[in-house]
């Protein structure tokens, strides 16, 4: 009966070993949450990011005053007929 008590309770530390300590317990299982929160948060970044460009290139493909206002402030383009002013401050 000794015995069998005695591996009882080693059974039950080892268990609880694995519970708090080492790959699976409770607080790997804390960091894994909080690394795949901060990877969600460049996720919704970077989907953003994403939607911003389709929507441009939709415009650039459908439009050319998307592609006149990219000439005008990307490269400094101006039509004929208009005349350039720069001020120096």
């Amino acid at each position: 009966m000794n015995k069998l008590l005695l591996i009882l309770i080693f059974l039950m530390l080892g268990l609880q070993l694995r519970l708090w300590a080492g790959e699976g317990s409770l607080g790997h299982l804390v960091s894994l949450k909080r690394d795949m929160a901060k990877q969600q948060a460049q996720v919704d970044i970077l989907e953003e990011r994403n939607r911003v460009l389709f929507a441009e290139v939709l415009a650039l493909k459908n439009g050319s005053l998307m592609i006149e206002e990219k000439a005008r402030t990307q490269l400094g383009m101006i039509k004929e007929g208009e005349t350039f002013y720069m001020f120096a401050q």
